[in-house]
């Protein structure tokens, strides 16, 4: 699909590698941000990824293969940001800012609370398997590639991930329930 692109880029264009940036920036934010669930965090991951790219085109064989290989750096750069934020913070609970939502329903508004705060619980490992998996609609195998990870190792991140944001959201529902029937 980009594979021009790639190949003038791998030659020394800048102005290539601005296209292709330009191209598949918005879909490395958004995996970005559904991995880190922190905009300022993502878009720090996102220029890293991609200057890790630029610096490393050479190295890419395929130019078929740039946006697998581009979302595997992203995926590291990920991880990189969560450590760097880990180590920063210490002992500081940030509190999440609210974002501003259209006219819905509360019940809707609690369960995506409730997702996201079971989401942020997760590991940025099981996010990003879980990013690539159902938002990218991925298989394993290559899920498991562009995580650098093996296909058994991406699989049962997976499924770890997927039973520890059930057991949160179900955690998260039976605790609200108490607290209701407190109040009543």
């Amino acid at each position: 699909m980009h594979a021009a692109l790639v190949e003038q880029a791998k030659r020394g264009d800048r102005e290539a590698f601005d296209s292709l940036a330009r191209l598949t920036g918005d879909r490395c934010m958004a995996i970005a941000f559904r991995i880190l669930r922190d905009f300022d965090l993502a878009d720090d991951a996102v220029q890293s990824a991609l200057l890790t790219a630029w610096r490393e085109l050479r190295a890419l064989r395929d130019p078929d293969r740039f946006e697998p290989w581009l979302h595997r750096i992203l995926t590291n750069a990920c991880y990189a940001e969560a450590r760097r934020r880990r180590r920063w913070s210490g002992g500081i609970r940030l509190l999440p800012s609210e974002p501003v939502h259209g006219s819905d329903d509360y019940a809707t508004v609690d369960n995506r609370d409730q997702l996201e705060r079971a989401f942020r619980r997760l590991t940025v490992q099981q996010r990003a398997v879980l990013v690539f998996h159902h938002y990218l609609g991925l298989s394993i195998s290559e899920v498991a590639a562009r995580t650098d990870i093996p296909v058994g190792t991406a699989k049962s991140r997976l499924h770890h991930a997927s039973r520890a944001l059930r057991a949160s959201i179900d955690a998260d529902s039976r605790g609200s329930a108490a607290s209701k029937e407190r109040l009543a």
